[in-house]
């Protein structure tokens, strides 16, 4: 969150509270950007979406950024077996016998 005045463009006489969303890749001037954010009301709930032409140097920071988790084994590689045993090596003894079964004729 940050807090957005006059030190960070002269728009903003009356200072808002915003949730940055992120910053665009606009061509702007040297020491100015362009951030998509959520405009917050006293209770921190976002009342708009904006964006807004701004010198990062003059926002004030009022907490951290969220630190990223780190992904769980499901999410960090999709579509992949979840069991960790061999591709090949059947789950339980019934498996086994029919996987034996299915490859007998094929040796």
């Amino acid at each position: 969150m940050v807090h957005v005045t006059r030190a960070a463009s002269v728009q903003f006489i009356k200072p808002i509270m915003c949730r940055v969303i992120r910053v665009l890749d606009w061509t702007t001037y040297d020491g100015w950007c362009w951030l998509d954010v959520y405009e917050l009301s006293a209770k921190g709930d976002a009342v708009a979406r904006r964006s807004i032409f701004v010198q990062p140097a003059g926002l004030q920071i009022q907490r951290p950024a969220p630190t990223p988790r780190r992904p769980t084994w499901s999410a960090a590689i999709p579509n992949v077996r979840q069991d960790r045993r061999p591709a090949g090596v059947p789950a339980t003894p019934q498996r086994r016998a029919t996987q034996a079964r299915r490859t007998a004729g094929h040796g």
